[in-house]
C-alpha cells in the first residue's frame, strides 16, 4: 500500500520531470576586493568577536601549545575532543585527557566533554564570524556544537575584511559552519540565553603570524 507521504513525494517528482528547466542567471555583482591591514583587521576582527562575547587571544604561532593549555586550565576543562586531523603540537603544553573524535561516536556522549579544540577555514573581520568546513582539523558539526566550550584557532591570514572575499575562501560542495560568538537566544522577555542550540562560551585564538 502506497502510504501518503510517498503519493505526494512522487506527484513532486512528475511535476518536477514535466516543468522545464530554464538556465537561470543569478547576479554576482557584490563588492569584493576589499582589503586591509593586518593590524586593522585583526583589531577589527577582535572587536566584532568582543561584541559577541567571545573570548579573544591573539598570539604568535610558536605560542599556541602554551595559549591553548593557559585557556584550557583556567576554564577547568580535564577532558577535550578533537577532530582527528587537529595538529597534536597545539596540545603540547596540555595535561588533561584528549579524546579524539570519530563519525561513529553518538553525539549525546560528545556532552561529557568539557570543551572541544579545532581550527578553522575562514573569518569575516566585518561580522566577527569564524567559517568551519568540516575539514580534519575541524571535525563534524556535532564536535563543534555540542561540548559547552568552544575553542578555535584561527590565523590572520585566513581571515578576510568583508563577507564576499571569506566565502570565496570556502568550497561550496563542502558542509558549512558560520560561528559569530557564542549559541545565544532571547526569552520572550528578551532576556539574552546563553548555550541553547551551541556552546555557551566561545574561545577564538588568533595567529597573527600564519
Amino acid at each position: 500500500m502506497t502510504s501518503a507521504r510517498e503519493t505526494v513525494l512522487g506527484r513532486v517528482r512528475d511535476a518536477l520531470a514535466l516543468a522545464p528547466t530554464p538556465a537561470t542567471v543569478v547576479p554576482r555583482a557584490y563588492r569584493t576586493g576589499r582589503v586591509l591591514p593586518d593590524p586593522e583587521r585583526l583589531a577589527l576582527f577582535t572587536d566584532r568577536l568582543l561584541d559577541y562575547r567571545a573570548e579573544v587571544h591573539p598570539c604568535t604561532a610558536d605560542r599556541t601549545a602554551l595559549v591553548l593549555a593557559d585557556v584550557l586550565r583556567d576554564h577547568g576543562a580535564r577532558r577535550i575532543g578533537v577532530p582527528a586531523g587537529l595538529d597534536p603540537r597545539w596540545l603540547d603544553a596540555y595535561d588533561g585527557e584528549v579524546c579524539q573524535d570519530a563519525a561513529d561516536i553518538p553525539a549525546p556522549r560528545l556532552d561529557s566533554l568539557d570543551a572541544v579544540v579545532t581550527g578553522s577555514a575562514a573569518g569575516c573581520a566585518e561580522t566577527g564570524t569564524i567559517f568551519l568546513d568540516g575539514s580534519p582539523d575541524q571535525g563534524r558539526r556535532a564536535l563543534s556544537l555540542v561540548p559547552d566550550l568552544h575553542l578555535c584557532v584561527v590565523d590572520l591570514s585566513a581571515v578576510e575584511a568583508g563577507v564576499p572575499e571569506a566565502v570565496a575562501r570556502l568550497v561550496p560542495e563542502r558542509p558549512t559552519t558560520l560561528i559569530s560568538g557564542p549559541s545565544a537566544t532571547s526569552d520572550i522577555e528578551l532576556e539574552r540565553v546563553e548555550g541553547v542550540h551551541g556552546p555557551r562560551t566561545l574561545v577564538v585564538v588568533i595567529r597573527t603570524d600564519r
